[in-house]
């Protein structure tokens, strides 16, 4: 199941999307939600995963490949610290039992 979560930079839970099939690539559910038009438009610079590579708007996604310079991988180091709390929050997700239960299809689950 692909659940998008967006959390404030103390890791507190601020909006949860529908479910959609766990096949679909978080950037996929992220454009099908409007999450990115939606930071766009109100101006709020988010930091995300590798898996966000290619949006667009306000998105900050770190360096990927081997072999980076050393300023890219600070750079790197530096938004994994700063993404760290918004990592807690998805992990707090995983861990509701409703959700880890759950055995219906993800069209159900926001029922």
């Amino acid at each position: 199941m692909n659940v998008q979560v967006i959390a404030s930079p103390d890791g507190t839970i601020l909006w949860t999307s529908g479910a959609l099939p766990g096949k679909a690539h978080d950037l996929s559910a992220a454009r099908i939600w409007g999450i990115l038009r939606a930071l766009e438009r109100a101006g709020i610079i988010t930091l995300a995963d590798k898996a966000y590579q290619g949006a667009e708007g306000p998105v900050a996604t770190p360096y990927k490949g081997k072999n980076k310079p050393a300023s890219q991988k600070q750079a790197n180091r530096s938004h994994a610290r700063l993404r760290g709390p918004g990592e807690r929050a998805d992990a707090q997700l995983r861990s509701w039992k409703i959700l880890r239960k759950l055995r219906c299809g993800p069209g159900k689950a926001g029922h």
